[in-house]
């Protein structure tokens, strides 16, 4: 009988814990908002483009769509990169649908003028009746 001994006795079970360990939960949350602060200013649309400066105040149209012209002449609407006829095409698709009503053009100081122009001939060809360019606050020095 002393073999048995063991197998004849009541095993005492474990406790079950039923209690939350939020550590591993403010450890993901901690890494996911560090990927959040990382990644935010990387998401900020638009073309990187260097304003001509002015005497201006600041204006924000916040419905405005934004056309971006860099010194290499490519354009750009919001951060999607278009040609002249692309540009022309979807202005108008947007103007019908009632989407365009205001434009805010932002060209490289050394963008070339002639650029600038064909964007704005663009522009006013679709039926975009408020367009406003963009400059940097301040004078040049």
């Amino acid at each position: 009988m002393a073999q048995f001994g063991l197998l004849g006795q009541r095993r005492r079970r474990r406790q079950l814990n039923a209690e939350v360990n939020i550590i591993n939960l403010v450890d993901v949350m901690l890494v996911l908002l560090i990927i959040f602060m990382v990644t935010a200013p990387i998401m900020q649309s638009g073309v990187q483009v260097h304003l001509p400066r002015a005497d201006v105040q600041p204006v924000d149209i916040p419905d405005a769509i934004t056309i971006s012209i860099d010194r290499s002449g490519h354009i750009a609407v919001g951060d999607k990169s278009v040609t002249f006829a692309q540009l022309q095409t979807s202005l108008k698709v947007m103007v019908a649908a009632g989407h365009a009503k205001s434009v805010m053009v932002f060209a490289d100081s050394a963008a070339s003028v002639s650029d600038m122009v064909r964007v704005l001939a663009v522009v006013r060809q679709a039926g975009v009746e408020k367009v406003s360019i963009g400059a940097q606050p301040g004078t040049d020095k």
